[in-house]
């Protein structure tokens, strides 16, 4: 071996140059890089390359290989040694950040919270780590559904960067702390704490990509509180500034200048995941409000350019992305008549969710819910029923909880026989008194359930008042298939009473709007309604026509109906325990009843 002062580092550099080499062969030899790197601690090193290999070690171990116990003590070794070495922060908090990453990864959180605690104590002086450990160890509770505590580490980062000069990086920790308190439902805190970022973001000057950004997640947050309140009309100004955003940002060019201040090294998504969740929030909108073929059109291109983006990114936020978009196009193909896709997208949902047990217990609840959907569209209430339990029993998040109990009543006054149960739920979905949620459309569709009681019931004046009222609260937010709905259950209402005249002015703009949207069982049942209000009028071509139109909604539904009870995923209607099955076995031919489409 070579001697002489020099020699050290050339033997250093040297096996370093070779595993960089190996690292980024095409493809990469990890085992070779690993040997190079384990052939440096064979040199006796000083304590400052030491802990650097053990560093560089553990990360190719837990980036590259599945021995992450190896990867852990490479970690361990590098975050006890470096401890002892001044000035050597960003060997000393890599190490502390990778490791907790890897603990979490092997279900040690206990082992990851007070490294993290001491390395954010230590790293004071350091503001770029300082802040990302506090973001570390705020995000390890999100996960852990510890929502104050998170709170409050993101509330000391705020305050720690607006000390250190960093605005920027103050109104990332604002935000992201705005977005925990929207979870947690806390809107008396939320609207305080958007004025003070909206009036950050504005003042802001730096790095116009970064000022982008920040008002994209400014903007995502007005758009998803105002759409959590149902209110679909009164977000569309934000919704538009949102759009206009993405789109200055897809213009910019990214800026390789680093910022002057540490702390300002952030960036909240890459400008393609804006894009995705841009296009998510718009598929949001549209569903709700009930444009169902523009939902269809930007779920389309989101998905497009989720695929492309999953080809180079292995990104958690992406499935995510992704579940949502299905869940919200699952709704829609069920309205237009596409049950059968329907079912099939549903499918894919639980394949997703098998590939990520974080991903499932997130979305368990919803993939009962669409089940419990897709069973009343194909007349299996008792599977509906079954589906909307296990859902109640998954979930704690409010809007959610009611929407389920809401779709769950309507399952129960179609059995007729359900009394008990019946008034049981409504009671905690009173849309008079105490409703459970601030959303705008749920207390709408719990107004227009009780008006569908009334009318089963035969008590047709309290049906019209109930339904008055969804109506008027539907036209105040654009809700297009409320108000289809209640304009055809009103039309019904006056039908049975003998005024045709004003059943029909009900049943007419009930089916513009039905075939606006489109929604195939309010088209189906105001055909029906069409047909005998014109023939009670003595109208034979308007008669003849609304039954023609009549009898080719029943015959496209009815074949939807088939081609999805005929489909293997049909089976899923039985799935109420554990995590999605993994195999579907095909079953023989549909065997559940088409009498409530005929």
């Amino acid at each position: 071996m070579a001697t002489g002062a020099e020699a050290p580092e050339s033997w250093y550099l040297a096996l370093l140059g070779f595993a960089e080499h190996f690292r980024t062969s095409s493809p990469p030899k990890i085992r070779l890089c690993v040997h190079c790197l384990q052939a440096v601690l064979q040199f006796k090193p000083s304590q400052r390359v030491e802990a650097r290999t053990h560093l560089q070690l553990g990360s190719v171990l837990y980036h590259h290989t599945k021995n992450s116990d190896l990867a852990r003590s490479h970690l361990e070794k590098a975050w006890c040694i470096s401890q002892q070495v001044p000035q050597f922060e960003d060997v000393k908090f890599e190490a502390a950040s990778l490791l907790s990453e890897l603990y979490c990864q092997q279900n040690l959180v206990d082992s990851a919270k007070p490294l993290l605690r001491k390395a954010i104590q230590i790293s004071q002086q350091t503001p770029y780590w300082h802040c990302r450990l506090l973001f570390q160890l705020a995000q390890l509770h999100t996960l852990e559904k510890d929502l104050v505590s998170a709170c409050d580490l993101l509330g000391v980062g705020a305050e720690y960067a607006r000390v250190v000069g960093s605005e920027y990086t103050r109104a990332l920790f604002l935000l992201s702390k705005g977005m925990l308190l929207l979870m947690e439902r806390k809107l008396q805190e939320v609207h305080p704490l958007l004025t003070l970022c909206g009036q950050i973001v504005e003042n802001w000057q730096g790095n116009p990509i970064q000022k982008e950004s920040l008002r994209v997640f400014f903007l995502v947050l007005q758009v998803t509180h105002y759409l959590d309140a149902g209110q679909v009309k009164s977000v569309k100004p934000c919704l538009k500034q949102l759009q206009q955003c993405i789109q200055t940002i897809s213009t910019l060019h990214d800026d390789e200048i680093l910022p002057s201040n540490p702390a300002d090294l952030f960036h909240w998504l890459p400008k393609e995941h804006m894009c995705v969740l841009v296009y998510l929030v718009t598929v949001m909108h549209s569903m709700q409000a009930g444009y169902l073929e523009k939902a269809q059109k930007y779920t389309d291109k989101a998905l497009m350019q989720l695929e492309k983006l999953k080809m180079l990114d292995c990104s958690p936020i992406l499935s995510s992305f992704q579940v949502i978009l299905l869940e919200h196009i699952i709704m829609c193909r069920l309205v237009t008549g596409h049950k059968a896709t329907a079912l099939q997208e549903i499918s894919q949902v639980c394949q997703l969710c098998q590939q990520s047990p974080r991903l499932f217990s997130n979305h368990a609840a919803q993939l009962h819910t669409l089940l419990g959907l897709y069973c009343i569209s194909v007349n299996c209430m008792d599977n509906a029923e079954a589906q909307f339990t296990t859902a109640l029993r998954l979930t704690s998040h409010q809007e959610l909880w009611t929407f389920i109990v809401t779709n769950l009543a309507s399952v129960y006054i179609r059995e007729g026989n359900r009394h008990q149960e019946l008034y049981s739920l409504l009671e905690r979905i009173n849309p008079d008194h105490n409703f459970p949620v601030s959303s705008h459309c749920l207390r709408a569709a719990a107004f227009y359930i009780r008006g569908l009681l009334s009318f089963f019931q035969g008590r047709y004046n309290e049906a019209k008042r109930f339904l008055r009222e969804t109506l008027k609260m539907s036209n105040a937010e654009d809700l297009n298939r409320l108000t289809a709905c209640s304009l055809v259950l009103l039309g019904h209402i006056f039908y049975v009473l003998g005024n045709h005249r004003e059943s029909n002015n009900m049943v007419v703009p009930a089916m513009q709007l039905a075939s606006k949207i489109p929604d195939m069982s309010v088209q189906l049942w105001s055909s029906a309604l069409l047909k005998d209000l014109n023939k009670a009028c003595g109208n034979t071509i308007d008669a003849h026509e609304a039954a023609q139109m009549h009898q080719n909604f029943s015959q496209q539904l009815l074949q939807d109906h088939i081609a999805a009870c005929s489909l293997p995923e049909h089976n899923l209607i039985s799935w109420t325990d554990g995590p999605p099955p993994v195999q579907i076995q095909a079953q023989n031919g549909p065997t559940t009843s088409l009498a409530s489409l005929l």
